[in-house]
Order: C-alpha cells, then sequence, then structure tokens
C-alpha cells in the first residue's frame, strides 16, 4: 500500500444509504489514500459510552458538549474522509463548519434499496416492525441533510460497495481538482 498524501481538502460523508455506510466510507478513504474519522465511534471513544446512553445517564446538555467538542476537533482534521451523521450535521453550525474544509457528499438510495439492504443483512429480525421502524426513523434524520445548501446528493441505489466507493472516491477528486501523481 502506498502511503498517504498529504491534501488541504477533507471528504465528509454523510446521508444514509442503508447498513454498508461504514464499509464504503473506509474504502473510500482506503483508495484515496486518506486518514478516516467516524464520528460515532470517535464521540464514544471520547465519551466512554454511545450517545443515547450519554443522553440518558447525563441529559442532552452533555451530550450536545461532546458533540461540539468533537465537530470543533473534527474542524482542524486535513486530508481525511469523515463520516458523520446528517442529523449531526445539521446542528448549529456545524455544516457550514466542516463544508469549509471540504466537499460533503450525501450517501443517499432509495427506500427499497434501503429496505432491501437490510433485509440482507438482518434476516429474520428484518420482520420484526420496531427493527423496520427503528431504520425508517433514522432514513428520516439522516437524510434531512438532502437538499441543503452545499451538500451533494450521490444515489447508490444500484451501486456495489466496491463501486460506491470507487465513485465517491472520483467525484472528490473532481470536486477538488485533486490529482495524484503517484499513481
Amino acid at each position: 500500500m502506498l502511503p498517504s498524501v498529504s491534501v488541504d481538502h477533507n471528504l465528509i460523508l454523510t446521508g444514509w444509504m442503508g447498513p454498508a455506510q461504514l464499509e464504503v466510507a473506509r474504502q473510500t478513504a482506503v483508495l484515496l489514500r486518506l486518514q478516516f474519522v467516524d464520528f460515532d465511534a470517535r464521540f464514544e471513544t471520547l465519551a466512554g459510552l454511545p450517545p443515547d446512553e450519554v443522553r440518558a445517564l447525563y441529559g442532552e446538555t452533555r451530550l450536545k458538549t461532546i458533540e461540539g467538542e468533537l465537530i470543533a476537533e473534527m474542524a482542524l482534521y486535513r486530508g481525511t474522509v469523515l463520516l458523520i451523521g446528517g442529523d449531526t450535521l445539521l446542528r448549529g453550525d456545524t455544516l457550514a463548519l466542516l463544508r469549509q474544509t471540504g466537499p460533503v457528499i450525501a450517501l443517499t438510495a432509495t427506500i427499497d434499496a434501503v429496505l432491501h439492504r437490510h433485509y440482507l443483512q438482518l434476516g429474520a429480525r428484518f420482520h420484526n416492525p420496531r427493527e423496520r421502524e427503528r431504520t425508517v426513523g433514522r432514513l428520516r434524520r439522516e437524510w434531512a441533510i438532502r437538499g441543503k445548501d452545499g451538500v451533494i446528493e450521490f444515489d447508490t441505489s444500484t451501486l456495489t460497495n466496491a463501486e460506491a466507493a470507487q465513485a465517491v472516491a472520483d467525484r472528490w477528486r473532481a470536486l477538488t481538482a485533486f490529482i495524484d501523481w503517484r499513481a
């Protein structure tokens, strides 16, 4: 594997395409030879608990304080693929702040594609109405970012994970006019 390259632009991935989004984000980072940071994982490391547990134990104020610290940290990154939820990007000036560091691409898929991907991942559990309700709820929260100023929507409905990662990497290169002379 070639070493990463120093670049000034991040790639902020958001939206939601189903359960494979984390894999697509990681593959994209590998293709671009950029560092990768998952907001949710970083939050859990920083707080020692998942966001829902922080909210339940310490309240919304503590949750937002940790999120704010993490967003300020992420705004300092360069040459990084940042995976962050659309609902988090919509809080305060987070979207404007992170958009200054690089393009924001919202991964999307048709509702049928998202449900099909969940069916494949969950198997029999998919038939549980609560599982489907959670999926649709998350989809609504994450897709609220769609149509916002400066957010580029990218439909992954007909793409495999590898194809989606390659297409997103190609789009980032075009948006940032990045040329990797090592290739």
